[in-house]
């Protein structure tokens, strides 16, 4: 189990966690632009993930007072029988995604608690249930156009 965190400035939020204490075990980037860090305190199983979200990203908002907490999140064996069974108990559906061997399932409990299972994907394993990132197309459009690209070698 983690927790994640919605941090401005990563660089900033990494160094003032490990003057806490805690340990970077784990960085990356997520398939769609943000960036993350797991980190842990010693002797502690549980990892505190933080979370940057650039603008045109899918969980890109504007800061407010009380929007710093992004998620929990766990593993599951199953994401689609979790899913299923999440939503038939009350959960909003937000987004799904693949990123490499993982899927990815964000929902919302009743409160706007933000809820995230990883599991094993497998070819076309996203349901269906969940809205696009930006169902405005033009702001997709808008988005594309802002992202560099990447040159051709």
């Amino acid at each position: 189990m983690y927790s994640g965190i919605r941090v401005r400035d990563l660089r900033r939020s990494v160094r003032f966690y490990r003057a806490l204490g805690f340990r970077v075990i784990k960085k990356g980037w997520f398939s769609h632009g943000g960036r993350w860090v797991h980190l842990v305190f010693p002797g502690s199983e549980h990892r505190i993930e933080l979370n940057y979200y650039p603008p045109g990203t899918p969980f890109y908002e504007p800061f407010r007072t009380g929007t710093e907490f992004d998620h929990f999140g766990f593993y599951v064996s199953d994401p689609r029988g979790w899913l299923r069974s999440v939503i038939k108990a009350g959960a909003k559906p937000k987004i799904g995604f693949v990123d490499g061997p993982a899927q990815l399932l964000f929902v919302e409990d009743p409160d706007g608690v933000g809820i995230c299972s990883c599991g094993p994907s497998s070819p076309g394993s996203l349901p269906k249930l969940f809205p696009p990132p930006h169902s405005d197309r033009r702001h997709a459009r808008r988005t594309a156009a802002r992202l560099p690209r990447r040159k051709k070698r």
